[in-house]
């Protein structure tokens, strides 16, 4: 699901390794360490940009709406008419996958080189499933730029021959070629009903709907065939149940349809696979269902080894689809989502599918009428999502998300959200265990526009809700985020908790902002997560709104990110680093602050909140006291100035404090000696503190206070002039 967020933000702007080189998703080698993210694939990728090309590369860029921010690796290669590109073979193959755009309006070909010999046959290309838009979803611009055409080359050809792509009649722009030694057909299983025996026609000149539904009706218990041809469908099936449907590969067996399966309820064991579903979506019509499913195919189902290519939605699941598996399958072109859990999925899994060119969530769950319950997305590759997350988790119970491989998101999304984000009601938020283990996310995250301020590579975000649910982030690799690693937000702009959230054994590896983007209140233990290549900073931590609250971040062993952006007041832009500070802004101004004791009330955020008016008070009659002010980085100090409630009704009082520093948080220097300082409503109630000195931690140490016996701050505030 798309969010539709629109208050903003005052502030102003063991089975396969993973081999990632040039933008490329590769299976290489068996490792035997933790299991590899993303899919087992048939076919090996290589990227247009890394080929020999007398054409005109593009990007990189991450600038929503543009050609080379939607293609894989945010770069392309663009063919004028006469201009070729030629890919090494990298494996013994005999179809190919091509992944382009043309001009909106535009359609043409692509001649097809084997080794210097031009087939007889052209690839078409064409933009009618592409520039899709959705003025009702905020932040969207035109979008789904790319589509994807597949040709069985008639040959094959071996490692280290080549392919290449020439573009006749219309500007090409080729991303990625996909390389498969695509098998034969396979044979028509004993006992079963073909279609064809019921009078479809594998021409796809007729209209085959009707065969189709009694070959279903006579099948009951056992197997539809599906032969090698094309089968032209005009409406959906409905009432299927208790039936395999089968074809003889996706490469032989195609349906043309738009609308498969459409059913609100279902006795189950369905069981469809090995043919493709390609559809002719060319918007997206939310009100239409235009899926290859709607709504259930029951209890103990499965879907595998399916082509799914230009639907709305590949599978929008609701009712009962208990213990569903979808697997071995591609998602190619879809307008909206691959696949959505629209509540009340117990025991789904979805694993070993590819995913490329989403118009919305790749995989999502949307806990809407009933939670979603013990289901699992597990070892999927996802790529190029345009317009939300790669996988997207709207509430529900008990969920894991493990082992995916998720690379270039664009707008309105990052790789992975953890969201309580309802949409509608009834909703059913987080609760149980999350699990979110073993994620590689390459490129992902982006601006929202809707925010003012980007999204992060993972994002965690109490929406409409608090997260009360146990948030498990384990052993994730997060790779050239254009901005953020780690997010924590309420998205609805009101500032909810986002808590008992834990980081275990993550990789940072460059980060264009910050590796944690913390914008609400809550809390999240980082262990063992290591950072290299971080842009601006180590932590953004400026909850929203302002004064409602801390985000508090344990460290347990981490390294490479220990500084903190110090002015909340303004956006880190990828790769600039931290500015140096204004030596007249107030450096402790909604720093994280803490304190030996609190009265009440009385905690110690209030002394850097920015209102003299809220005050921190220490426990009472238990000098001496200490109030320790994190200012984010090494700063130099130069001034401290205190300040109590300027009304009357604070009388003029005594406080006796020192003034310290540490810059490692561990060992602190006397930065102002131990003396009186005399607050009096007459000035202000405030005082000013001489210091001289760098710290990151800067601490108050109160012996005494004749007002009141404890000590007592309105606002601290931190100089460096």
């Amino acid at each position: 699901m798309t969010t539709s967020r629109t208050t903003g933000r005052s502030v102003p702007a063991a089975a396969t390794a993973v081999a990632l080189a040039a933008g490329l998703l590769v299976a290489v080698a068996p490792a035997p360490a933790h299991a590899a993210a993303g899919a087992t694939l048939p076919f090996t990728s290589v990227e247009a940009e890394s080929a020999t090309h007398t054409g005109t590369r593009i990007g990189p860029d991450h600038t929503q709406g543009t050609l080379a921010s939607e293609a894989s690796g945010r770069q392309a290669v663009r063919l004028e008419p006469g201009q070729r590109v030629e890919f090494t073979v990298p494996r013994a193959a005999n179809a190919v996958t091509v992944a382009y755009s043309v001009p909106d309006g535009r359609s043409g070909s692509l001649d097809v080189y084997v080794n210097g010999q031009r087939l007889d046959r052209t690839l078409p290309v064409t933009s009618k499933y592409s520039y899709v838009d959705t003025p009702w979803i905020p932040g969207a611009r035109t979008h789904h730029l790319y589509a994807n055409a597949r040709m069985l080359l008639g040959r094959d050809v071996r490692a280290g021959d080549t392919v290449t792509l020439r573009a006749i009649d219309v500007q090409v722009t080729v991303d990625v070629v996909d390389f498969e030694q695509a098998p034969g057909a396979a044979t028509r299983p004993s006992g079963s009903v073909s279609v064809t025996d019921k009078g479809a026609d594998p021409t796809g000149q007729g209209d085959s709907t009707q065969a189709f539904r009694e070959a279903v009706a006579a099948a009951q218990g056992g197997t539809v065939w599906i032969p090698p041809g094309e089968y032209r469908l005009t409406s959906s099936l409905n009432g299927v149940q208790n039936v395999t449907l089968q074809g003889a590969g996706h490469w032989h067996s195609v349906v043309r349809t738009s609308r498969f399966i459409d059913q609100t309820t279902s006795a189950g064991n369905v069981h469809i696979k090995d043919f493709a579903v390609i559809g002719e979506v060319t918007e997206r019509v939310d009100s239409s269902p235009d899926n290859f499913v709607n709504g259930s195919l029951g209890p103990d189902s499965t879907v595998s080894g399916m082509w799914l290519q230009h639907l709305k939605v590949g599978l929008w699941l609701t009712g009962n689809n208990d213990n569903l598996v979808v697997e071995n399958s591609r998602f190619l072109d879809m307008t909206a989502d691959g696949l959505n859990l629209n509540g009340n999925a117990r025991g789904v899994k979805v694993r070993n599918n590819f995913l490329r060119n989403q118009g919305d969530d790749a995989l999502a769950m949307w806990s809407l009428h009933a939670p979603d319950v013990g289901s699992s997305f597990e070892n999927n590759t996802i790529t190029q999502p345009n317009l939300a997350n790669g996988i997207a988790i709207y509430g529900g119970t008990d969920i894991t998300v493990r082992n995916n491989l998720i690379a270039d998101t664009n707008a309105l999304g990052s790789g992975i959200a953890i969201s309580n984000q309802k949409f509608l009601d009834p909703f059913h938020p987080l609760s149980g265990t999350i699990t979110v283990d073993g994620n590689t996310l390459v490129r992902t995250g982006a601006m929202n526009p809707n925010w003012n301020h980007p999204m992060g590579a993972l994002r965690v975000d109490s929406y409409d809700s608090a997260i009360d649910a146990q948030v498990r982030i384990t052993n994730t690799t997060i790779t050239d985020s254009p901005y953020s690693a780690f997010e924590f937000v309420s998205g609805g702009g009101r500032g909810l908790a986002a808590r008992n959230i834990t980081v275990d054994g993550a990789t940072v590896n460059r980060v264009g902002t910050v590796v944690v983007q913390a914008e609400t209140q809550g809390a999240a233990t980082f262990r063992n997560v290591t950072a290299t290549g971080v842009g601006s900073a180590g932590i953004y931590n400026c909850p929203y709104p302002a004064g409602s609250g801390t985000f508090t971040v344990t460290d347990g062993g981490n390294s490479g990110w220990d500084s903190t952006w110090s002015d909340c007041s303004t956006w880190p832009e990828p790769g600039e680093g931290e500015p140096q500070p204004d030596p007249d802004r107030n450096l402790a101004l909604n720093r994280p602050a803490t304190a030996t004791g609190s009265q009440d009330v009385y905690t110690p955020g209030k002394a850097v909140d920015g209102d003299p008016n809220t005050y921190w008070e220490s426990a009472n009659h238990a000098f001496p006291q200490t109030l320790t002010i994190d200012l984010g980085a090494v700063r130099t100090v130069r001034r401290v100035v205190l300040k109590l409630p300027p009304q009357a009704a604070w009388q003029t009082r005594t406080q006796t404090l020192s003034v310290q520093g540490s810059t490692d948080g561990s060992a602190y220097t006397t930065l102002a000696a131990a003396r009186e300082y005399r607050f009096d409503p007459a000035t202000g109630n405030t005082v000013t503190v001489p210091v001289d000195g760098s710290a990151r931690r800067l601490r108050l140490h109160v012996t005494g206070n004749t007002g009141w016996p404890a000590a007592q701050f309105g606002e601290v505030e931190v100089y460096g002039s």
